[in-house]
C-alpha cells in the first residue's frame, strides 16, 4: 500500500540509491587492486548482496528485539523500498500524457528515463514501443519478484533480491569496460529472475482476461515467443503483454548510434496508439495484486499445515 500510494518520491532517501553509490564505490576499489576483472566480479556481486542481506536482516532483528511494533515498522519500510508498481506506473503515464498532448519530444524524453536505447528520434508508435516493453519486462524486476523473494526469505531477501538488480542495472553490460566485471552480477540477475519470469507468464495472462485483453493469445505468445529476447527471462513478460495487447514487440534498438535488432515478439494485430501503454499498465497492477494475493493464499495454507 506504501508502495501505491507514496511511489518513489526522489525527497525520500531510498536503499537502492544507497546501494547504487556502494557499488560504484566498491567497483572503483577493485579495479586499483590490479585482481583479474573476473574475480573482481565475483568478489563485487558477493560483497554488494551479502552486506545488504546482512545490514536489512540485523535492522530488522534488532528493531523487533526493542519491540515487535518497531520490527514490523522496519520491516514494512524495507518491503516498501522493493516495489516499484507506483513509480513504474507514472513513468509510462508520462510517456502517454505527453503523445496525448502531441508533445512527441517530452515523450521521447521521458522515455529515455527509464530505458537505454537511443530516443532522439523515435516516431510515436516507436515511443510507444519503448513504453510498453518497459512496464512488460519491469513487471517482473520491479514487482513479482521482489513480492516472490518477500515471501520466501521476508523482507531482507527481497532487498538482497534488489542489489543483485541494481548490480545488473549497473554493471551487467556486455560492452568492453564491463563485459568482465558484470558477467557474475548479470549470471546472478539472470539466476534470481528465472523463477519470478516464468510465475509471470501465468499471471499476465490471469491479468490481461481480468483486464478484458487477450487470455488465450497471451497464453499462445508466451509459448511460441518468450525466447525470441536476449535475456533468458525478459521475453516471458514481453511475450505475454504482447498478446494480451495484439501488438508486436521487438525489431530494431539504436545504442550510442549503434543498431541493435532482435526477433519480433507477438503478432501486429494493432497499430500502436497510446492506449496500449494504459493497457500495459493495467496489466502489470493487477498482475502485481494477483502475485500478492496468489503468495498470501499459499503463505497461509502452509503455516495452517504447520
Amino acid at each position: 500500500m506504501l508502495d501505491i500510494i507514496l511511489g518513489d518520491p526522489h525527497w525520500l532517501p531510498h536503499p537502492v540509491r544507497w546501494i547504487g553509490r556502494a557499488v560504484h564505490f566498491i567497483e572503483t576499489g577493485l579495479r586499483k587492486t590490479g585482481l583479474p576483472l573476473r574475480l573482481s566480479a565475483v568478489l563485487l556481486t558477493f560483497i554488494v548482496v551479502s552486506t545488504t542481506l546482512a545490514l536489512s536482516l540485523s535492522a530488522i532483528l534488532l528493531a523487533y528485539r526493542f519491540s515487535d511494533p518497531a520490527g514490523f515498522i522496519i520491516s514494512v519500510i524495507i518491503m516498501y523500498t522493493t516495489l516499484s508498481t507506483r513509480s513504474l506506473y507514472d513513468e509510462g503515464m508520462k510517456v502517454y500524457k505527453d503523445l496525448r498532448n502531441n508533445n512527441l519530444i517530452a515523450a521521447r524524453n521521458n522515455l529515455s528515463m527509464i530505458v537505454g536505447r537511443d530516443t532522439d528520434h523515435l516516431d510515436s508508435g516507436e515511443v510507444i514501443r519503448g513504453a510498453v516493453e518497459t512496464i512488460a519486462e519491469n513487471s517482473v524486476d520491479g514487482v513479482i519478484s521482489p513480492l516472490f523473494y518477500a515471501m520466501i526469505g521476508g523482507p531482507a531477501l527481497a532487498i538482497a533480491y534488489k542489489s543483485i538488480n541494481t548490480l545488473d542495472s549497473m554493471v551487467g553490460y556486455k560492452n568492453e569496460k564491463y563485459i568482465d566485471l558484470g558477467w557474475a552480477s548479470a549470471r546472478l540477475d539472470d539466476l534470481a529472475n528465472y523463477i519470478p519470469a516464468r510465475i509471470s507468464g501465468f499471471l499476465i495472462p490471469a491479468a490481461a482476461l481480468l483486464c478484458g485483453k487477450g487470455l488465450r493469445n497471451s497464453l499462445r505468445t508466451v509459448l511460441h515467443d518468450r525466447k525470441n529476447h536476449p535475456s533468458p527471462n525478459s521475453g516471458i513478460p514481453e511475450a505475454a503483454v504482447a498478446g494480451a495487447l495484439g501488438v508486436q514487440l521487438g525489431g530494431v534498438n539504436y545504442y550510442q548510434g549503434v543498431p541493435s535488432s532482435r526477433p519480433f515478439i507477438g503478432e501486429l494485430r494493432h497499430n500502436f496508439s497510446e492506449g496500449h501503454i494504459t493497457g500495459a499498465n493495467r496489466i502489470m497492477i493487477v498482475s502485481s495484486i494477483l502475485m500478492l494475493l496468489t503468495g498470501s493464499i499459499i503463505l497461509l495454507v502452509l503455516s495452517a499445515m504447520t
